[in-house]
């Protein structure tokens, strides 16, 4: 197989890992661990970080926009109303049209309220905006938001922040088989093998925050997801053996003693 550009919304990247602004200790740190992932992608949670007083340490002093591509999120949103009205301020403050949605369902578990994702995704798309979309690992709901106008389907691998991993290897392929978009497993991931696994499984992308960010060596942890993706998605395209359950002699028999 023949690896494709990692493209979004017709924008070619060679990085396929994104990577999160939350959580660090500071921007400094923030900015470090981005430049040791290799990231060309970083979400700004908009209602939380500070990306337009500038008498306050801006996320712009440390991240230029212009060498990284900034994707406007929306968390913390629990309904639609509140998802595009934190995009629209986004647009207004740095002309961002492609944005990362976000609608959560609960606080306690932060799952994605799916109705009035499909709902955002439906308004955010006709007013022009390219929305990538957290969601859930329900293939009909991932079809269905291709079908509203998303540029990349961005299921849970588990629970945001928790660090489970791939918890349904199966829903996730399924998604692949039948979409043509971009697909990039959001939330859940916990160390580097994670992150392989979701590549070796055919994904696009991963995108990492808490795992980075919370690590006890972030800058450390930055460039471990770095080389897992790699090393992930060069497994994908090469082609993995079949399982089987008997063992296979790695030399012939052929002019054995």
């Amino acid at each position: 197989m023949i690896d494709k550009k990692f493209k979004i919304a017709n924008k070619k990247f060679k990085s396929r890992l994104i990577v999160g602004t939350g959580k660090y200790k500071s921007f400094n740190e923030c900015a470090k661990a981005i430049k040791s992932s290799g990231a060309e992608i970083v979400t700004v949670a908009v209602r939380r970080v500070n990306i337009s007083n500038k008498n306050k340490a801006r996320l712009m002093d440390y991240i230029d926009p212009k060498k990284i591509t900034y994707l406007p999120n929306t968390a913390g949103c629990f309904t639609a109303e509140d998802a595009i009205r934190t995009l629209r301020l986004a647009r207004e403050i740095g002309g961002w049209k492609l944005v990362k949605l976000e609608v959560l369902g609960d606080k306690k578990n932060l799952f994605p309220e799916m109705i009035e994702t499909l709902r955002s995704t439906e308004l955010l798309t006709k007013e022009g905006f390219q929305v990538m979309v957290y969601c859930n690992d329900d293939p009909l709901m991932a079809k269905r938001l291709e079908s509203a106008g998303a540029v990349a389907i961005m299921p849970l691998a588990a629970p945001i922040g928790s660090g489970l991993g791939i918890q349904n290897k199966v829903n996730i392929k399924i998604i692949r088989k039948q979409t043509k978009l971009p697909l990039i497993i959001d939330a859940g991931l916990g160390q580097a093998s994670d992150a392989s696994i979701a590549m070796e499984l055919g994904c696009d992308g991963v995108l990492i925050n808490t795992a980075i960010a919370k690590a006890k060596n972030p800058i450390q942890m930055a460039e471990a997801m770095k080389l897992a993706v790699i090393s992930g998605r060069k497994s994908f395209l090469s082609g993995r053996i079949s399982p089987n359950l008997l063992g296979s002699a790695s030399t012939t028999n052929k002019g054995i003693i």
